[in-house]
């Protein structure tokens, strides 16, 4: 079985060769990688991934565009389409300091916003990258998915962490405007990037719905203010394409599972083990509703101790496959660059040694 067929497998309930393999190292780590002459075709090629992210990341706020409000050599403050001010640093990534947030009311939102969002916009959408990069992931047979944010992550980018907390409880009908207007938002342009670049395999919505400590909401609001939206758009993919949707949410969302299986999400990643997330857990319980992707402490990967890598790679490798769960192997968030090149290609050596079923 090539790549395509294997993820395709695990992702849709089927039967599969082996374990599959996807990993996101973050930018300055390629960078770094690449400075001491490791990578020379990018890193799909260069480990063997079985996955390629071939576009869907068309631009999602309401104003086209940014505004650069101040810069230095280390960081910049920029203005984004809903009127936000974060502050990013320029050498590397992660969370980026909030600024401001313009979007503090419903009326601001009906006002300056929302109507921007009604109508498809091709300009949104970068139409050469996705075809050449579903071309490449056709040609070298990968399972190739469109990605994008979803209703969550925008409106945290759209009103900010303490507007929007606030909204949950003081104006749910603000915020099921919201997810109603961003829901037909995203159903049509994924549908004119489907119709006009093709088919991927499948699509990945990035929600980070906790932090280390659980959820950012309880799991009654979650279920009342978001799953109506994130069931309606996964079964859009369902239904009208037949594609597996995978949820990717970082933090421990243990007591978000009931829901996002009802969703219908068909995988999940990354199952964040520094946040509390137990991936033993989640395969004995929702191992008949869900693939899974990821959940190897990246720290461990960081530490440098093969010892260490190694047992920990044959545990979650083994344990997955003990307990009949469909796994792609990669770590739980992404790799930084305190992980050194040897010693992933090292964790995959080992992972390579386990990964048949």
């Amino acid at each position: 079985m090539n790549s395509r067929e294997i993820i395709d497998n695990l992702i849709r309930g089927k039967k599969a060769d082996r374990v599959g393999l996807y990993d996101n190292p973050w930018p300055e780590t390629v960078e770094k990688w690449e400075k001491e002459g490791h990578i020379k075709e990018g890193v799909t090629k260069e480990f063997g991934f079985d996955k390629l992210n071939v576009g869907g990341w068309f631009q999602n706020l309401p104003l086209l565009g940014g505004e650069l409000i101040e810069e230095t050599d280390e960081w910049r403050v920029t203005e984004n389409g809903a009127g936000a001010s974060f502050k990013y640093w320029k050498n590397k990534s992660g969370t980026p300091e909030h600024i401001g947030f313009k979007m503090s009311s419903r009326e601001i939102w009906d006002r300056d916003y929302r109507h921007h969002l009604l109508e498809v916009d091709r300009n949104r959408i970068d139409f050469d990258w996705t075809n050449s990069s579903l071309k490449y992931a056709r040609d070298n047979d990968l399972w190739a998915f469109y990605g994008h944010m979803f209703i969550w992550e925008t409106m945290r980018s759209s009103l900010g962490d303490v507007c929007m907390y606030e909204t949950l409880i003081l104006d749910p009908d603000w915020i099921h405007d919201y997810n109603r207007v961003y829901t037909d938002f995203y159903k049509n342009h994924f549908k004119l990037i489907i119709e006009e670049c093709g088919k991927p395999d499948g699509i990945w919505l990035y929600e980070d719905l906790g932090y280390n400590q659980g959820l950012f909401c309880s799991p009654n609001t979650l279920r009342e203010l978001f799953l109506p939206y994130f069931k309606e758009i996964v079964d859009f993919f369902h239904d009208e394409y037949d594609l597996p949707v995978v949820l990717h949410s970082c933090g421990n969302i243990t007591a978000a599972l009931p829901m996002i299986v009802e969703a219908g999400f068909d995988a999940l990643n990354p199952m964040e083990a520094k946040a509390g997330c137990d991936i033993f857990a989640f395969a004995e319980q929702y191992g008949d509703k869900l693939a899974f992707v990821g959940g190897l402490d990246a720290r461990i990967l960081e530490s440098g101790d093969r010892d260490l890598i190694k047992t920990e790679v044959i545990k979650i490798v083994e344990g997955m496959k003990e307990r009949g769960a469909r796994y792609i192997f990669g770590s739980d968030h992404s790799l930084s660059p305190l992980v050194k090149y040897e010693d992933f290609v090292y964790a995959i050596e080992v992972y390579k040694e386990h990964m048949m079923y």
